[in-house]
């Protein structure tokens, strides 16, 4: 199995795409290969030194995430993992949109964590994309985005709560909407109430939510609070002092005002009567979700 690397700067770099491409090789998909390291750090583009960029504490919890879940579903990685990675690199979003930056984190510092997360047993192979793709694709880069997406002021719960559902990483994430802080709150209700629960609802309450978007606009029905853009500017600033970070208790986001109670509200009920009326294959059937591919 893919090991991790044998050589680790101590700072996070950059791998823009086209040199990332040369070092994701059927071996490392089948996860047989290691990534060279030397040659793929000769390959990669410096970033300005900081603390917040260190890579042994990001390293750190990457292997106390695989040991942690070593003997479950790889899957559920994602709800333990998700809000600790987004506390320990401290990203603006600026920063954290440049997919040089997840290239090099899958490739450079933990394409051992990419294969045991994502190898598909009946295909035997990991999908490229997972080292190399868009936000809501890519190993590392869905899960900083979940994290911030869903995260409620400095309550990092309910992204744990999305992290813990495969289809609200693998449908709702990708949605524009879910910038809105009501709307993927009130999402999170509506998986939390039991109102959807199967791949097929999820799906379906996508589309609709996605629909009606078009026609009525959240953002009026359901007004945010201002986002404070000190607070987060406090919080990156924490990491620049080396702050650490501790794994085992949930972690404390940035200091913003929470999504407002009322808009939330408005919006769960809202959504649940889309749903209510929306067309799901099967909806009066007991299934399970099948596990992601």
């Amino acid at each position: 199995m893919t090991e991790s690397p044998d050589h680790l700067p101590e700072y996070l770099a950059r791998l823009v795409d086209e040199e990332a491409a040369r070092f994701i090789t059927d071996g490392l998909l089948s996860g047989k290969d290691n990534v060279p390291a030397i040659a793929l750090n000769q390959a990669a583009e410096a970033l300005p030194e900081s603390p917040r960029r260190r890579l042994r504490a990001i390293r750190d919890l990457i292997d106390d995430a695989m040991y942690t879940y070593r003997d479950d579903r790889p899957t559920q990685v994602d709800a333990w993992l998700a809000p600790r990675l987004h506390a320990i690199l401290r990203l603006t979003r600026a920063e954290a949109a440049d997919p040089a930056l997840w290239n090099y984190l899958s490739l450079g510092v933990a394409p051992d964590f990419v294969v045991w997360r994502h190898l598909s047993e009946a295909k035997k192979t990991t999908n490229a994309r997972y080292f190399k793709g868009p936000y809501h694709k890519q190993a590392f880069a869905r899960l900083w985005w979940s994290a911030e997406l869903f995260r409620n002021g400095p309550d990092y719960e309910p992204a744990v709560i999305a992290c813990g559902n495969q289809d609200m990483l693998n449908t709702l994430l990708r949605m524009d909407v879910i910038d809105h802080r009501p709307t993927a709150q009130a999402l999170i209700r509506l998986l939390q109430r039991e109102v959807v629960r199967t791949t097929r609802d999820v799906i379906a309450l996508g589309k609709v939510v996605n629909t009606a978007a078009a026609t009525l606009m959240y953002d009026v029905i359901a007004p945010d609070a201002e986002r404070d853009a000190g607070a987060v500017q406090r919080w990156i600033d924490e990491g620049e002092e080396g702050l650490a970070v501790h794994h085992r208790p949930l972690p404390v986001g940035p200091a913003e005002e929470r999504a407002p109670e009322e808009s939330v509200e408005r919006l769960t009920g809202h959504f649940a009567e889309l749903f209510a009326d929306a067309p799901v294959r099967g909806k009066e059937e007991s299934e399970e979700d099948p596990e992601e591919d």
